[in-house]
């Protein structure tokens, strides 16, 4: 009499913590791709400016409030550069499962991460936004340590 009433106990929990779950993604999802009104900045490497588009969550919107901001990125991997931000921004953070070319993302709540090729990852990010045009950045970004200068438009 019992196995039957905890074997039903536990598929009710699991149906429900599913549910939840999906219910989780399809936020994220939503949030992290829709472009934000007047989410335009400007992004400038060494003379080579470039536009990106950010999306319209928390994030990007803390992240937005910093600029304009002139910055040391660091080199990593040979397919991204990033800083450590002095403050902790909101998070909302998924695994993307591909990165793309011109990826603007928040790695853990400090970390701004600019990414200048196309990978699969297995790590989670907070989208921010994205670069319209990246042609020629990973010229730009060059295979060291680069000062980039993130403005509003």
């Amino acid at each position: 009499m019992k196995q039957p009433f905890l074997v039903m106990m536990l598929l009710v929990s699991v149906l429900c913590s599913s549910a939840t779950s999906c219910d989780k993604n399809d936020d994220n999802n939503t949030e992290n791709t829709t472009p934000m009104p007047n989410g335009k900045i400007k992004i400038t490497v060494n003379s080579q400016t470039f536009m990106a588009t950010l999306l319209d969550n928390n994030s990007a919107k803390a992240f937005k409030e910093m600029l304009p901001l002139t910055i040391n990125m660091i080199e990593l991997n040979g397919n991204e550069k990033y800083y450590d931000l002095p403050n902790s921004l909101p998070t909302n953070s998924s695994n993307p499962q591909t990165i793309k070319n011109g990826d603007l993302m928040l790695y853990g709540s400090k970390t701004l991460v600019l990414f200048y090729k196309t990978f699969s990852t297995s790590y989670s990010y907070t989208k921010l936004g994205a670069i319209d045009d990246v042609t020629g950045l990973a010229t730009a970004l060059g295979s060291g340590n680069v000062t980039v200068t993130f403005e509003v438009e």
